[in-house]
């Protein structure tokens, strides 16, 4: 068979066969009586090897070796091409997600690309310094990836950096919450961690949802920064977990004023007094220490409900919680419509 018929059945170009021929991958056996190459049927099945090992991304001299060394052991270098791959992948994963963060910033010109460009690799720079000036600078004029934004925000362990990309999250555009929402799911904690801090510092009514739903979240270090966050917001869904936070000694002076916030409201002010004195009640057997804080608690809610409850602590069996009791009530004296 001629080199033109080969070409064509191969789908190798002549000079691609004559490049092999060069290179002694693929001989032709014969030639015509005019002195043209002639390829035989085994030639054709060395032709088909040849494609067959580049598909896998096998250099020309690696196939080669593949097809004439009988020592040949192909188990490392299918390894190689393996990582080799990988690496590829990686790199080509990386650039593929530049590109859309670029497009997502819906950039005007060449400068506001180079602007974001910039910031893409200052925020992933190893000195803390640049990333925290990289996203200080992020709520400037120019184009902000959100998404870079928040993946940093998710990451970062530099505490100075980390307030510095919340800061900027809260500044930026409306699909940030949805974004870091994805963070609340996340398998690792310290992730969760960052996305519930995030979502705190973002005063729309979509992070609030998002709080809200966090209540429910199976992570408690979750559930306890979304309370800490309504509360400051007025949701009255956060009493329960605040009331919680009070008896665990978690965060407990925070929850405490979260609830002194939310008891402005009279209606709130005895359904929250309602909750310190049921959690008194459930713990009777419980540690002195958290009897007194629930009474502690209860110094900065207004209205009858907690007026009585503090009363009746005055004369408790546990002293420490009695002489707690009998100040807050002393101080509560002394402030007009306590």
């Amino acid at each position: 068979m001629l080199i033109g018929e080969v070409a064509r059945q191969s789908g190798v170009s002549a000079r691609m066969l004559r490049h092999y021929e060069s290179l002694g991958l693929v001989r032709p056996t014969g030639r015509t009586g005019g002195g043209y190459r002639e390829y035989s049927g085994e030639d054709i099945r060395r032709i088909f090897h040849v494609e067959c090992l580049r598909s896998l991304g096998l250099s020309l001299s690696e196939v080669g070796r593949a097809l004439d060394d009988p020592g040949f052991t192909p188990s490392k270098l299918v390894d190689d091409l393996v990582r080799q791959t990988r690496e590829r992948i990686a790199s080509e994963t990386q650039l593929l997600t530049r590109l859309r963060r670029i497009g997502a910033a819906e950039p005007a010109g060449w400068e506001d690309v180079l602007q974001v460009v910039t910031l893409l690799q200052a925020l992933g720079s190893p000195s803390a310094g640049k990333r925290q000036r990289a996203a200080l600078s992020s709520a400037g004029e120019a184009p902000m990836p959100v998404e870079a934004l928040v993946e940093a925000a998710l990451s970062e362990t530099d505490p100075n950096v980390a307030g510095a990309l919340r800061w900027a999250l809260a500044q930026s555009g409306d699909d940030t919450p949805a974004l870091l929402a994805e963070g609340l799911t996340s398998p690792a904690a310290e992730v969760r961690k960052r996305a519930v801090q995030s979502l705190a510092e973002i005063p729309d009514d979509a992070a609030t949802a998002l709080l809200q739903d966090a209540l429910a979240n199976p992570d408690t270090v979750v559930r306890r920064y979304a309370a800490l966050a309504l509360g400051a917001r007025g949701v009255a869904d956060a009493v329960p977990t605040l009331i919680d936070m009070v008896a665990e000694g978690t965060n407990d002076v925070d929850a405490a004023d979260a609830l002194g916030a939310l008891a402005g409201s009279p209606a709130l002010a005895d359904r929250i007094a309602a909750g310190l004195v049921d959690r008194l009640a459930a713990g009777t057997a419980a540690e002195s220490s958290t009897r007194r804080r629930l009474t502690q608690a209860l110094a900065d809610i207004p209205g009858s409900t907690a007026a009585g409850a503090l009363a009746e602590l005055s004369h408790d069996e546990d002293r420490a919680v009695a002489h707690t009791a009998a100040y807050v009530l002393g101080v509560r004296t002394a402030r007009p419509g306590r």
